[in-house]
């Protein structure tokens, strides 16, 4: 079963997207993700110039040999452009060998490990009292836990929160990076105020999490992790920047609350001395960042021998590509800890027609061969790229800081 054809979608209903689609001699064809936030052109030129020539005429079947020949092969290893790469090829064999098997992809991975994934919302407001309208709303709709992220009084735009009621929140807003302005001492003082408003009015058997967005230093995120604890969080995530993996220590030995991290790593050696050191309970790293399931497989794997559970990240700027991949994965892996759900919106999902599906907080994998979703390319093709940029932050003082 050879490749015989190889193409790069880029498209963008609302987001930007990058698609690759493996085409067999067989008739089978494969998609994978390779979407990276801001660098769309960089990771859809590398796999167009330098990627898929390489796939022509090369076994499908084989998926390990491959993904070495793209790893091992390349003298610069790892990064987010060439990893994202790797994982949009990976993906997509995975999908054309499971379609071959006549079996849907967690059945090729080994089965199931249960029966339902679940999920968890983002909660956010311009104040502590809409956002736990938020939490309420989606309470309803079956969430067993959310991810709660408020504004600060005195700081202008924070992470994760919309700067207008009813928006959904989107942080590539600007063609040209914006800079916003971060206060760490402003933030530390409120977050405990808004997880005791959340318990005080939903109780304890709703999961709770936050996401810090890189900003603390070790011992400010020992603070913040110290000064939540009575608020039983499911996890506190990117409390620091984690190039030094070394720095969790210290906020391990500082507090209890449970830790989670990856969401940018794209390799194993990104997290193995926190995974190894169990700095860390539940690792981040997705599968259109970590060099498909090849690779997240054997991160899971050596995470579970330190009983770290796994988190994937899932924000709308992974297409519904690697949620459908991520929903087979989550429903085989053992160690699975809980699913980031942020919802596509119609348009994305037309353009992505896939056969999961979310039901009372929780994801149901689908049972068509493959994991289950295509692109519509003529659909695709309505929606050229737009270029959008993160932001970035400064402090008070004009210091550039972590976004």
């Amino acid at each position: 079963m050879k490749i015989i054809d190889a193409r790069v979608i880029v498209t963008c209903p609302g987001r930007n997207f990058v698609t690759l689609k493996l085409i067999t001699d067989s008739g089978l064809y494969g998609i994978g993700d390779a979407t990276l936030n801001g660098r769309e052109l960089a990771v859809s030129s590398y796999l167009e110039e330098h990627v898929v020539p390489a796939l022509i005429g090369r076994d499908a079947s084989r998926i390990e040999d491959t993904w070495q020949y793209l790893y091992r092969g390349a003298y610069w290893r790892r990064g987010p452009v060439t990893m994202s790469a790797i994982s949009a090829v990976d993906m997509a064999l995975w999908d054309i060998k499971a379609k071959a098997a006549q079996m849907p992809l967690y059945q090729l991975l080994g089965g199931k490990s249960r029966e339902r994934v679940m999920t968890y919302a983002h909660c956010t407001g311009k104040d502590i009292d809409s956002c736990l309208e938020e939490v309420a709303r989606h309470v309803e709709l079956g969430y067993k836990a959310v991810r709660v992220q408020a504004g600060i009084p005195g700081i202008k735009t924070i992470y994760g929160v919309a700067k207008h009621e009813g928006e959904r929140y989107e942080p590539a807003d600007a063609d040209i990076p914006a800079e916003h302005v971060w206060s760490t001492e402003k933030y530390l003082n409120h977050v405990p105020q808004l997880f005791a408003a959340v318990r005080e009015r939903f109780g304890h058997d709703l999961h709770l999490l936050h996401d810090v967005h890189h900003r603390l230093t070790p011992i400010e995120a020992a603070r913040l992790g110290k000064a939540v604890e009575p608020y039983h969080l499911f996890w506190l995530e990117d409390c620091v920047p984690a190039e030094n993996q070394e720095s969790l220590r210290l906020i391990r030995e500082h507090t209890t609350t449970p830790l989670a991290i990856g969401e940018v790593f794209n390799s194993i050696h990104d997290c193995r001395e926190m995974i190894q050191n169990q700095w860390i309970d539940y690792i981040r790293t997705p599968l259109t960042h970590g060099g498909g399931i090849t690779h997240v497989r054997r991160i899971a794997d050596f995470a579970s021998l330190y009983h770290v559970r796994t988190g994937f990240h899932g924000p709308t700027d992974l297409s519904p590509v690697c949620l459908g991949a991520a929903v087979h994965f989550d429903t085989w892996v053992p160690n699975f800890g809980v699913q980031e759900h942020m919802p596509h919106d119609a348009l994305t999902d037309s353009v992505f027609p896939h056969d999961y599906r979310f039901e009372d907080g929780h994801f149901l994998v689908g049972e068509s061969p493959g994991h289950g979703v295509d692109i519509d390319e003529e659909a695709a093709a309505k929606y050229p790229f737009k270029r959008a940029s993160l932001p970035v932050n400064r402090l008070e003082d004009g210091t550039l800081w972590h976004w």
